[in-house]
């Protein structure tokens, strides 16, 4: 018995907003399998207005609504039967970020969640990690977002411990992370890692993503700190300009893959880790999880 539902992941991020449909693949006897089927981006980068005038513009207000309607007409023709849509960091330290959620499931009818940095980590983490990882290894989850990055300690298969930060790549760019939020990562990674002797980060996030792309590794090999700083060093050396031109990156790219670099080799750095593997997962992955979990536990009640 063979049966195919679609459902669909809605991330409102501080850099860009996605819809992820996936199909639900259920079979007798076999474990669920979650398979991609189309993924949009629109970098809308709400946190370029929240981070420095605490609030979203009206043209991205507006940007917004028209996104979401447009999520609602692919839903729609894609047929999916169950959605969920999260909104992180930039939606809710706005001061219009509710009202702004109220007009667009009133135009839409697309319902908003927004949730706090420990939710979102809880999400991600749950993203059924064990598919991509050595179970007699530790490793350091890294999930960098544009407002908050999530980071998740992963000892033999288990967590062991989760915090976001607010540090993030569109704060970054703005200059608005102090040294002071820089030491308490510091400090939280070395002491969340020490006692382990053998380390490897798990990166997640569009940047990540690219950088993996870029480096034409085999899916689930590393790639090593030497190799992420050599690159780290290539960008900087390129203007904006060029990055977009002679690197072929765009636009909502060329900026943020830089500070998004930086969290990743100061994580790396700080828990000793020589190499980062990058399943290709991230917060929508773990809202398509988590509605089906959800909705296989209310069956079962």
């Amino acid at each position: 018995m063979l049966s195919i539902k679609k459902y669909a992941a809605i991330d409102i991020g501080s850099n860009a907003v996605r819809l992820l449909i996936s199909n639900i693949i259920e079979r007798e006897g076999k474990p669920v399998k979650f398979k991609k089927n189309s993924l949009v981006r629109v970098p809308i980068r709400l946190g370029a207005d929240v981070f420095v005038n605490q609030r979203i513009s009206k043209e991205n207000t507006q940007r917004m609504l028209d996104t979401m309607l447009a999520f609602r007409l692919l839903m729609k023709s894609h047929k999916v039967v169950k959605y969920k849509a999260c909104a992180t960091s930039a939606m809710r330290e706005s001061t219009n970020g509710k009202k702004i959620v109220e007009a667009i499931s009133q135009q839409s009818g697309i319902k908003i969640d927004i949730i706090d940095g420990e939710e979102e980590a809880a999400i991600i983490a749950a993203t059924d990690l064990n598919t991509y990882i050595d179970e007699s290894k530790t490793y350091l989850y890294v999930d960098v977002g544009g407002g908050s990055t999530e980071f998740t300690v992963i000892h033999e298969g288990v967590q062991v411990t989760s915090r976001s930060f607010k540090i993030g790549t569109v704060r970054l760019l703005n200059d608005m992370v102090s040294k002071e939020t820089w030491q308490d990562l510091e400090a939280w990674i070395k002491t969340h890692t020490s006692q382990y002797d053998m380390i490897s980060v798990l990166g997640s996030g569009g940047n990540i993503n690219k950088i993996f792309k870029i480096s034409g590794k085999a899916l689930g090999k590393p790639l090593s700190y030497f190799y992420l700083t050599s690159y780290y060093n290539t960008l900087q050396s390129y203007s904006y300009e060029e990055r977009i031109s002679e690197l072929d990156l765009n636009q909502d790219r060329a900026d943020v893959i830089i500070p998004a670099m930086r969290i990743y080799l100061s994580s790396m750095k700080w828990s000793g880790a020589k190499n980062i593997y990058v399943p290709k997962i991230g917060l929508a992955d773990g809202i398509i999880k988590s509605i089906y979990y959800d909705t296989v536990s209310s069956n079962t009640q």
